[in-house]
């Protein structure tokens, strides 16, 4: 089976390179040649229009920021759409829009291809090791014949239900997770000003209720340590997602006010040129408005995750 693959960005690269250790033969395609060198040098073949992709593989993938980048690959020129034909299965593993990925479903149906919503969780440490789900939205009997290759990039595929449905379930995923860290990151900055040190109070509440749930985790990476650099997962692609499900929401008439406020937070972030450090860089406006300071030693907060392990 050959297999395209569109976008080799931070989750792209990894999901690609474990298709060809799968041994699949490997069309790929990216704005940045240079990003594809090591899928080359594997074998590779360069795809040298998305149009030239659809028209060469069985199967094609896109993991790209966001929606306007999904729809200039399948719509514009030389585009995916132009190159598509019976028989192929398109999965975009990107944060999408679920309008945009109803429309392209549509448009593929024409052509006798199948379009999916695919969008992936596991951070790119996830996409590296393989450990990573994949939420599908589609035609069920294709899902199921291409099961195996969606096998090659995440150990957690699941078929969700019809187009869009996947997106929908990557929306409320990624938008409570951000929900969640506004409110950590006010309660955390009460404990902070009322005296308490930010790795005691963590290991405080780790064993609680909710810590036992391991709710208070997510604070090891980045706020804790007040390290938003190197990103895990950049600000700017994390306010992509949260706007998405705002608006969502803002279309069926669902009020989030809470996920408003998260998503001024991150606005504020951006507007502070914040959008290439982690996504989690706006708890720290949070601990300015407070007036505290949060920077525990990596090592001991790395000690007391260890200490679960003994």
């Amino acid at each position: 089976m050959k297999i395209g693959f569109i976008g080799l960005g931070t989750m792209g690269a990894f999901m690609a390179a474990n298709l060809q250790k799968s041994q699949h033969k490997l069309m790929v395609l990216d704005v940045r040649r240079e990003a594809a060198s090591q899928h080359l040098e594997a074998g590779a073949e360069w795809g040298t229009t998305p149009r030239a992709i659809a028209e060469a593989c069985d199967v094609v993938f896109t993991s790209l920021p966001g929606p306007k980048e999904v729809e200039a690959v399948v719509f514009g020129p030389d585009g995916l759409l132009e190159g598509a034909r019976p028989g192929l299965a398109y999965f975009d593993l990107s944060t999408n829009s679920q309008a945009l990925m109803r429309r392209i479903h549509a448009a593929f149906a024409e052509k006798g291809a199948q379009a999916f919503d695919a969008p992936v969780s596991g951070g790119p440490k996830g996409a590296e090791t393989g450990k990573l789900a994949i939420w599908v939205g589609g035609d069920r009997a294709t899902y199921d014949r291409h099961k195996k290759v969606l096998d090659a990039i995440g150990d957690q595929a699941a078929y969700v239900g019809e187009i869009g449905q996947a997106t929908v379930a990557k929306l409320v995923h990624n938008m409570a997770g951000y929900a969640i860290q506004t409110a950590l990151a006010e309660v955390f900055s009460m404990g902070v000003k009322a005296g308490l040190d930010p790795l005691d109070l963590w290991k405080t509440v780790r064993q609680g209720a909710l810590g036992r749930r391991r709710t208070f985790d997510r604070l090891a990476d980045q706020f804790l340590t007040g390290r938003y650099e190197p990103p895990a997962f950049a600000l700017r692609l994390a306010h992509k997602d949260v706007t998405l499900a705002t608006n969502l929401g803002r279309d069926l008439g669902v009020p989030m006010r809470f996920c408003q406020l998260t998503l001024e937070e991150m606005n504020e972030a951006l507007g502070r040129g914040l959008g290439q450090l982690d996504s989690r860089v706006p708890m720290r406006l949070q601990l300015e408005r407070a007036g505290v300071e949060v920077a525990c030693d990596p090592a001991a907060v790395q000690a007391v995750l260890d200490s679960d392990k003994g």
